[in-house]
C-alpha cells in the first residue's frame, strides 16, 4: 500500500526524509542508486466554474458576439496546457447549465454544455446551485449526458444514499488524485418555495468533506476539493465558504472554489491552496502539484496556483477552437433564432433615455419607462401592494419598434429572477428602501452629479432596487437611513410604520436582507405567493423575463405604449448650476471623466463638485487634454469657475460648437474693415449687403435645410453666444433654416421650436 501525505513540505513522509538525508550524505554507490530511483512527477489540475451557458463566444440575450469568455476559448487554453503536460486533469465547479439560453435545451435531446464538456474531456463536474433550478428530472436527464463523473457529496436521497458520488479517483502517471465535490448548502434557501429539492436532503459540506476524506485515505496520493462555494461564508452563514472547509480539513492539498463569481488566483488557508476562476468562462484556474516518487512512496513536494485568462494583458482575446465551434454550431443557431422571436411592438417613446453624461448610466439614476414596465408586470401578476426589482445592465436599451425576446433578456439580466410576495410592515418596507438607496453617495453643496457608493457598485449583482406601487423621493443630502422622504402609496396615502402590506420582490434579495449583516437581519416574513410555484406559473414561465413576454402578448395584445408612472426622483444634487452644463460637455468631449475605481472596472464612484478649490495640477492636466494654455486660468479659485472658462477656451480654440469670435459691432471701428460681399440678387429682390442699411434678415419662401458639421453644436434661444443654451445636437443633424441673422447666425426650427445656431458650423443643403 502507498504511503502518502498531502501536507505540502511539512508533510513529507519519514521514508522520504530518510531518503533525502542519504541523498545529501557523502557520495557512495548506494545513495546514487537511491537518487536514480526517485522520480519527480507534475500533475496539472485545470478548474472552471460558473460558466453559465457560455458554450460559444456569443451573448444570446443580446444576440451578438462576446469574446470575454466561453467553452470554445477555454478549450484552446486546455489544449495548450495538455500539450505542455499530458498529466492534466480537467474539472468544473458548477453552474454550467443555466443562463445565456442554455435552459432552452432542457427539453431538447442534447445540452450544448454537455456536448462541449465531453468534447473537451472533462474528468469531473460538481453540481452548483443553479444545476437544481429546473428540478431533479431535468438535472438527471442532462447530467446523464456527461461522460465524466458528476459529483455532489453533501446531497442525499431520503433513504440515506448519496444523490451523486462525493468523490472520484483519477490516476495520472501512477499518481492517484482524489477529487471531492460539494455544493453550497444555500441551495435550500435559493430553491425555497419550489419542489426542486423534493426527495433530497442537503447536508453540511464541511462535515461531508471530512467523511469523504476518511473514505479516501489509503486509496489516493493526494486529495483536492471541487467546491461550489466562495472563499468566505455567504451572507454570514457558517459552513458556506471554502475557508471553513480548509480550516476543518487540512488533509486537502488544494480547493477549486466557485459560486461567488470572484477571481482568486492563489490563496492559502490552513495550508490548503485555493483558486477560483471568476465567472462566465473568463478564466481557468491552474494548480500544479509536483510529486516525488521513490518506489511505492509518493510525496507532494510543491504546489502552486495561477489563473489563465481568456483576455490577455494586451487586450486581445484567446481564439475560439474552430473544431468545437463547428460541433456546437446547430445549438448556436437554435439559440439565436429563439432570441429573435418578436413578441410585441413598442410605440410612443423609448424605454431608456440616452445617458446625459458619459459614464453615468441614466437607467440607474432616474426613473425610466423600462423600470416602470417591469413594475407594471410584477404588480399585474402578483397582485402585490408594492414591488421591488433591479436592472443589472447599465447599458439597458429598448427603442421604439419591434420588441424581441432578446430585448427582454438584455434588459433584465437575472435569468431566473421571479416575483415572491411577502407580508411585511410599513417599517420593513422603509428599512429595505433605505438600504437600497445606500447605493448612492451622500451629496454636499456644489455636487452637480449623482454618484454611486463604491462597495455597492462592486457587488455581485446590482443592489440599486426600484420600487413600484409607492411614490417617494431620495434626498441625498440626508444621512444613510434617512433619505426616503414623502413615502406614499399610489393612491396618495402616506405609508405608516404599522401598516401591513404585500411586498413582491426577488427571493434571492430577501434572503440577503434577512441574513446576518442584512438590512432586515433577524426578521422573518410570511411568504404568500411565488410566481415560480407549481400552482402559479412554474419555474420557467414564472420568471420576470417570461412574465414580461406574456404580459406584452396576452395583456397588451402585442402593442406596448408606456405611461410614465412618476414613482420616484432623486433630490439633493444641483442640476441647475450654470457650470454644470460645462461639466457635461467636458465629460462627453473626453476632457474630463467621471471618477472610477483604480482598475477602471466600476464607474462614477464620486460626485463632481463645482465649489471645491481647484488645484494647479488639475488645471494643467485638463488644459493639456483640452489643448489650451493653462496660463490663462491663473487666479481661478473654484472648480466650477475653471470648468466654465476651460470649456469656453476649448471651444474657441477648437472651433467646436459656436466657439465664435466676438461678434462684429454694427458699425466699423477702423477704416480698413473689408467691405462685405453683396449677396446675389434673387428673382424679384434687390441684392443686399450684410451691415448695410438694407434689412438685417434675408428671407425667401423656399424651405431651406442645413446639416450640422461640428461634433456637437449648441442651440441657443437667441442669436448670440451669450444667449441661453437650449440643447446641443450632434454632427449630421438636419435643421430647417428659417432665416439668416446678423453676424452669421441662423434662425432654425428644431423639434417645433424656433432657435438659433452659429452658421459657421453647418452646411447648407441644396
Amino acid at each position: 500500500m502507498r504511503k502518502f501525505s498531502t501536507k505540502g513540505f511539512a508533510g513529507w513522509s519519514l521514508s522520504f526524509l530518510l531518503c533525502t538525508s542519504i541523498l545529501f550524505a557523502p557520495f557512495t554507490s548506494a545513495p546514487a542508486e537511491a537518487a536514480e530511483s526517485a522520480k519527480e512527477t507534475k500533475i496539472t489540475l485545470l478548474g472552471t466554474s460558473d460558466i453559465h451557458g457560455r458554450f460559444m463566444p456569443w451573448d444570446y440575450a443580446l444576440d451578438g458576439p462576446n469574446p470575454t469568455g466561453s467553452m470554445t476559448q477555454l478549450y484552446t487554453i486546455v489544449k495548450k496546457v495538455r500539450a505542455e503536460n499530458p498529466n492534466t486533469i480537467l474539472l468544473d465547479a458548477g453552474d454550467m447549465i443555466q443562463d445565456n439560453s442554455a435552459e432552452l435545451f432542457n427539453d431538447q435531446p442534447q445540452s450544448p454544455m454537455m456536448v462541449a464538456m465531453n468534447e473537451m474531456k472533462y474528468d469531473a463536474w460538481v453540481m452548483g446551485n443553479h444545476e437544481f433550478n429546473f428540478g431533479l428530472d431535468v438535472l438527471e436527464k442532462i447530467s446523464s449526458q456527461f461522460n465524466g463523473q458528476p459529483l455532489v457529496g453533501n446531497i442525499f436521497k431520503e433513504n440515506g444514499d448519496r444523490y451523486m458520488p462525493a468523490y472520484t479517483i483519477i490516476e495520472k502517471d501512477g499518481i492517484k488524485v482524489g477529487v471531492i465535490g460539494m455544493n453550497t448548502p444555500m441551495i435550500t434557501e435559493f430553491e425555497k418555495g419550489t419542489d426542486h429539492l423534493d426527495g433530497i436532503i442537503v447536508k453540511d459540506p464541511v462535515e461531508e468533506t471530512k467523511k469523504a476524506i476518511a473514505e479516501l485515505k489509503g486509496k489516493v496520493d493526494v486529495m483536492v476539493g471541487l467546491m461550489h462555494m466562495g472563499l468566505d461564508n455567504e451572507n454570514g452563514n457558517p459552513g458556506t465558504g471554502v475557508t471553513d472547509i480548509a480550516n476543518a480539513n487540512p488533509e486537502l492539498a488544494a480547493i477549486f472554489a466557485g459560486h461567488m463569481h470572484t477571481l482568486i488566483e492563489s490563496q492559502t488557508v490552513n495550508g490548503v491552496l485555493i483558486s477560483e476562476p471568476n465567472k462566465y468562462g473568463s478564466h481557468i484556474s491552474r494548480i500544479d502539484l509536483t510529486f516525488e516518487k521513490d518506489g511505492d512512496n509518493v510525496v507532494l513536494k510543491s504546489k502552486e496556483a495561477q489563473a489563465l485568462a481568456v483576455k490577455a494583458a494586451d487586450g486581445t482575446y484567446e481564439v475560439s477552437d474552430a473544431g468545437l465551434e463547428e460541433t456546437l454550431h446547430p445549438f448556436h443557431e437554435f439559440a439565436r433564432a429563439d432570441a429573435n422571436i418578436e413578441v410585441a411592438e413598442l410605440k410612443g417613446t423609448n424605454l431608456v433615455p440616452a445617458d446625459e453624461i458619459k459614464g453615468i448610466p441614466a437607467v440607474q439614476i432616474q426613473e425610466t419607462p423600462l423600470s416602470d414596465f417591469f413594475t407594471e408586470v410584477m404588480i399585474h401578476y402578483s397582485d402585490a401592494d408594492v414591488v421591488a426589482h433591479q436592472i443589472d445592465n447599465d447599458k439597458a436599451k429598448l427603442d421604439i419598434g419591434p420588441i424581441k425576446k432578446k430585448d427582454i433578456a438584455f434588459n433584465y439580466q437575472y435569468t431566473f429572477g421571479e416575483v415572491t410576495v411577502y407580508e411585511v410592515t410599513g417599517r420593513d418596507l422603509k428599512d429595505y428602501m433605505e438600504w437600497s438607496v445606500g447605493y448612492f453617495n451622500s451629496t454636499r453643496p456644489g455636487d452637480v452629479t449623482i454618484s454611486f457608493d463604491p462597495k455597492r457598485r462592486a457587488s455581485k449583482y446590482s443592489t440599486n432596487d426600484f420600487f413600484g406601487g409607492v411614490t417617494y423621493e431620495i434626498d441625498l443630502t440626508k444621512p444613510y437611513g434617512s433619505r426616503i422622504t414623502n413615502l406614499k402609496y399610489s393612491n396618495g396615502e402616506a405609508v405608516k410604520e404599522q401598516d401591513t402590506l404585500k411586498l413582491g420582490m426577488n427571493a434571492y434579495r430577501m434572503e440577503a436582507l434577512i441574513a446576518k449583516g442584512g438590512a432586515l437581519e433577524g426578521r422573518t416574513f410570511k411568504m404568500l405567493w411565488s410566481s415560480k410555484d407549481a400552482s402559479a406559473f412554474g419555474e420557467i414561465q414564472g420568471t420576470i423575463r417570461n412574465l414580461s413576454i406574456a404580459y406584452l402578448q396576452d395583456v397588451m395584445n402585442g402593442v406596448y405604449e408606456p405611461k410614465i408612472q412618476h414613482n420616484w426622483t432623486i433630490t439633493g444634487v444641483d442640476l441647475t448650476a450654470p457650470a454644470r452644463a460645462d461639466v457635461v460637455e467636458l465629460i462627453n468631449e473626453g476632457v474630463m471623466s467621471v471618477p472610477n475605481t483604480e482598475d477602471g472596472k466600476y464607474t462614477n464612484i464620486a460626485s463632481i463638485n463645482i465649489l471645491d478649490a481647484v488645484t494647479q495640477e488639475e488645471i494643467e492636466a485638463l488644459s493639456a487634454k483640452a489643448n489650451v494654455d493653462a496660463a490663462q486660468f491663473s487666479g481661478v479659485s473654484t472648480k466650477g469657475e475653471f470648468y466654465q472658462k476651460l470649456n469656453a477656451a476649448r471651444k474657441a480654440a477648437a472651433g467646436n460648437g459656436e466657439g465664435t469670435p466676438t461678434p462684429a459691432p454694427e458699425k466699423p471701428v477702423t477704416p480698413t474693415k473689408p467691405k462685405p460681399t453683396p449677396e446675389p440678387a434673387k428673382p424679384g429682390k434687390p441684392a443686399t449687403t450684410p451691415g448695410s442699411t438694407k434689412p438685417d434678415t434675408v428671407k425667401d419662401n423656399k424651405v431651406k435645410q442645413a446639416k450640422v458639421t461640428a461634433a456637437y453644436l449648441n442651440v441657443r434661444a437667441g442669436a448670440s453666444s451669450q444667449a441661453k443654451i437650449v440643447t446641443a445636437v450632434p454632427k449630421g443633424t438636419i435643421l430647417e433654416v428659417i432665416s439668416t441673422e446678423k453676424y452669421g447666425w441662423l434662425k432654425v426650427k428644431l423639434d417645433g421650436r424656433v432657435v438659433y445656431v452659429y452658421g459657421k458650423y453647418v452646411s447648407m443643403l441644396k
